[in-house]
């Protein structure tokens, strides 16, 4: 459309002359179009001569001045590719497909097609209707037929899904209710391989670790088993799950502590540790932030290596699932004119482990 404007503006300016100066235009035109050709043979470097759009559109303006019969031996190209060009320029006045495109139905935003699929996945249960009433409660106004457009693009079935939640949604969604159990093992300095129990709230992340031995028993576990419970203390009421691996040592006498607590065991399937992946990965920053820079002596000196983990992991590591906060706080501290106040380090492990905060 702008092109168009200009190419009838250009024709208009350069027709200006002949009629003002009462001149022979048409000459000058000619000395122009020859100017301009020239200046594209010396813009050539090699290959194919060829016309950039500014110089189709400056020689088709040029057209307008000369008389039509003198086209063959003035311009370059044949009087059809002069024609063509002009129409091509001129037809841009008349194109009105821009404007067929505003109408009708506005296009959705993309970030109502990243909502809709994000609603289904988090909802199982949540047909196209109902995502697009929680939509309208949400302040967009979108049809229910678009809602179902885009989850069939998306590959997401519209209507609720009448099967169970997979393993992993059914972890986030009780997450608040699931205490995790697995095994940890160690060698001390001499090669001799230490066991302990390693136990995670899912919820906020809180870890416990109990017992250390050179000879795991399930009499062991089960008295493993009522000091976490005896550690959680009325806080076993919100706890509505026992995660935990098919080893030989939890047995009968292990998960009737936790039945006890009214929890239900769940077991993960065998050689499957993605299955208890929280206190999988628990287990592998023990080793890495801890047990990796350590020379363990003994089972006094790992208990003590342990609890010492333990303590700074509850009170003060940073939990990305938490908003960064450790597992015993509920929000970070707000401090004001930190210029000038002293940062205090502690050394947790000779060391190995530092913890910093300001001084009161």
């Amino acid at each position: 459309m702008i092109v168009s404007l200009l190419y009838k503006v250009a024709r208009k300016l350069l027709s200006v002359p002949g009629v003002l100066l009462r001149r022979d235009i048409a000459k000058d035109a000619e000395l122009l179009v020859l100017r301009h050709e020239n200046a594209v043979l010396r813009r050539r470097i090699s290959g194919p001569l060829r016309y950039e759009p500014a110089d189709r559109f400056w020689l088709a303006a040029l057209s307008s001045l000369i008389p039509r019969r003198r086209w063959r031996t003035v311009f370059p190209v044949t009087p059809g590719t002069l024609l063509a060009w002009h129409r091509r320029l001129i037809a841009a006045k008349w194109d009105y497909s821009t404007l067929r495109a505003r109408t009708g139905r506005p296009a959705t935003k993309a970030a109502l097609k990243k909502l809709i699929p994000q609603l289904a996945r988090e909802n199982a249960q949540w047909g196209h209707r109902r995502i697009q009433g929680e939509l309208a409660r949400l302040g967009h106004t979108i049809a229910a037929s678009t809602v179902w457009e885009i989850l069939h693009a998306a590959g997401i079935e519209p209507a609720p899904r009448r099967t169970g939640p997979t393993w992993r949604e059914f972890l986030t969604n009780q997450a608040e209710g699931i205490l995790a159990a697995d095994s940890l093992r160690l060698d001390t300095v001499l090669g001799r391989r230490l066991y302990a129990l390693a136990f995670l709230e899912h919820g906020t992340r809180r870890l416990h670790i109990t017992g250390i031995t050179t000879h795991p028993t399930r009499d062991r576990a089960a008295q493993w088993a009522r000091n976490v419970a005896a550690d959680l203390g009325s806080h076993a009421e919100s706890l509505r799950f026992l995660l935990r691996g098919r080893d030989g040592k939890y047995g009968q006498s292990f998960d009737a502590v936790f039945e006890a607590e009214e929890m239900e065991i769940l077991k993960s399937a065998p050689r499957t540790p993605r299955m208890n992946a929280h206190c999988e990965r628990v287990i592998g920053s023990i080793r890495r932030e801890a047990l990796d820079h350590v020379l363990v002596m003994n089972e006094a000196h790992a208990r003590q290596v342990l609890t010492a983990y333990q303590q700074h992991y509850n009170a003060h590591r940073p939990h990305r699932a938490r908003n960064q906060l450790p597992p015993g706080a509920h929000e970070q501290p707000t401090t004001h004119d930190l210029e000038g106040r002293k940062l205090l380090r502690t050394r947790v492990l000779g060391g190995v482990i530092n913890e910093y905060r300001y001084a009161a």
